[in-house]
């Protein structure tokens, strides 16, 4: 079964990515403690968000001379087409993950436990009432982790086949709107009847993944981050991913309907 219907596809380890990943460590170590980025750290120490905290340029590269490559780049080449990259995010767990995020009521702490935060990139709460809207259409979502950890250190967690069932809800919450606004249509209830069905009907899959190693998710498929395990283990660093989604060019009218 193919990336289409999956949604996701892991890479073996590569020599090009594994050379990126050698090349971008130092300053995804240094983001960390860096108090630019010092609001990142959260539910209570026990995860570093580290959004756009990754100093690459356009390509991918951090340190000049070492390209973003292999066989995921060629993957997402291939079928997307590469674009100009926005800063990675450099997201970081520790042991004792998930505590609660800021302002976080227990409900959310909970579904945090149990549905490992699950959620479609993009779609940002706001409001006293938390409704979503498509605030960042991206294009597809690249993960590439840069230490190693155990098999059970909070892997990403994606739900098989789900970019279906929430491409198609969102298709129909947004059909007949001018793309020109689709943007601030609400689309929290479709989104949250297709969650789920999504947790009743498709599998929940832990995928592990070590440096060298990269995975490609669907831009639809919905995903979050697995507790840290009782005999999981890591580095001083943790449990540390780059990951790269940069926002399609075409808007939310591309987002529900390019493949």
């Amino acid at each position: 079964m193919g990336f289409h219907e999956r949604g996701w596809v892991r890479f073996p380890v590569d020599p090009k990515t594994l050379a990126w990943v050698q090349s971008a460590i130092p300053a995804a170590r240094a983001s960390v403690t860096d108090p630019a980025h010092g609001q990142w750290l959260d539910c209570e120490g026990t995860w570093f968000i580290g959004v756009d905290a990754l100093p690459n340029d356009p390509s991918g590269c951090v340190d000049g001379q070492t390209p973003l490559a292999g066989a995921a780049i060629d993957f997402i080449a291939q079928e997307y087409g590469m674009q100009p990259l926005h800063r990675g995010q450099v997201s970081v767990i520790y042991p004792g993950y998930p505590k609660a995020r800021r302002g976080e009521n227990e409900a959310a702490l909970r579904y945090r436990r149990n549905r490992d935060a699950a959620h479609v990139d993009g779609l940002k709460p706001s409001g006293p009432d938390r409704r979503r809207h498509v605030d960042e259409p991206h294009s597809w979502i690249l993960g590439l982790p840069l230490t190693e950890a155990s098999p059970t250190a909070a892997p990403m967690v994606v739900w098989e086949g789900s970019h279906k069932i929430m491409m198609d809800a969102f298709r129909a919450a947004l059909a007949g709107h001018d793309p020109a606004v689709m943007h601030q249509v609400d689309v929290t209830d479709a989104y949250q009847a297709a969650r789920r069905e999504v947790f009743e009907t498709c599998p929940r899959v832990e995928v592990y993944a070590q440096p060298g190693e990269a995975y490609v998710l669907h831009r639809h498929c919905l995903h979050g981050v697995a507790p840290w395990g009782d005999d999981a283990t890591a580095g001083p660093d943790g449990r540390m991913i780059a990951y790269f989604r940069p926002d399609m060019q075409s808007g939310v009218a591309g987002w529900i309907e390019s493949p």
